[in-house]
């Protein structure tokens, strides 16, 4: 059996006196596409601001590469963070410099390489994502899958463990959505990365997720592989696979 990459125990998580997660375990394992499910509102976002602490939980307890993360200080976590890749759903980059300015951002904050080796890393990951022509455009000259795949190439610049997405074929086109798709299994198979993705986006799941981890009335109610999860007996679940929309 392998041993999880990020192991979440009995966690609970409130934002004031609102319980938003309650008793939620998961384990996400290397090397793998997990799919995080559930309504608006489920604690899907929250989950993922848990495992990065960006929100700390009540109770319970968070593991990334099998250490303890909840309690660590602010130093030996940013050496966790630097594995750690993260897409945000709007892609969060930054409109007033170009994009090879937005992917140098991480290198610069997190290396001393000298100038030249920063430019020619830079340009490896915007080959990867087939934006190589794209490198002095701005985030408002480029189209919505433009801005997605120039946000994983930020995501991808320290050459992550683990990578996150949080809603990445959001508001793309179909067509748009399977080619991010095929551009995150490339970069699962090439980089070797274990893939932690929120998502609602039928299609999308089933071309890429291997796991699925399901979350409603802020406890998980599901956890298994995409096949399981096809055939769940969870009243929510088998609704979402028939329709493609919870009700």
């Amino acid at each position: 059996m392998k041993e999880p990459i990020i192991s979440v125990r009995n966690l609970v998580s409130k934002y004031g006196e609102e319980t938003i997660l309650e008793d939620i375990s998961v384990d996400i394992f290397p090397q793998e596409i997990t799919v995080i499910l559930g309504g608006s509102g489920c604690g899907k976002t929250t989950l993922i601001k848990n495992i990065l602490k960006l929100c700390e939980p009540h109770s319970g307890s968070v593991k990334i590469f099998g250490k303890e993360v909840t309690n660590m200080d602010e130093a030996e976590f940013n050496r966790i963070l630097e594995k750690i890749g993260m897409v945000f759903q709007n892609g969060a980059l930054l409109n007033s410099i170009n994009i090879f300015e937005n992917i140098s951002i991480p290198l610069e904050q997190h290396t001393d390489l000298p100038e030249e080796l920063m430019g020619k890393i830079i340009r490896v990951k915007l080959n990867l994502v087939n934006l190589g022509k794209a490198e002095y455009l701005l985030p408002a000259e480029l189209s919505g899958g433009m801005k997605k795949r120039a946000a994983l190439a930020r995501a991808i610049a320290l050459d992550p463990v683990i990578l996150i997405c949080d809603e990445p074929s959001a508001g793309l086109d179909p067509l748009t959505s399977a080619a991010l798709d095929d551009l995150i299994l490339k970069l699962k198979t090439l980089l070797k990365m274990t893939i932690l993705i929120v998502s609602h986006e039928l299609a999308s799941i089933h071309r890429i997720a291997d796991k699925i981890i399901f979350i409603d009335k802020r406890k998980v109610l599901f956890s298994g592989t995409l096949k399981e999860a096809k055939s769940s007996t969870v009243p929510e679940l088998a609704t979402f696979f028939r329709v493609g929309k919870f009700e």
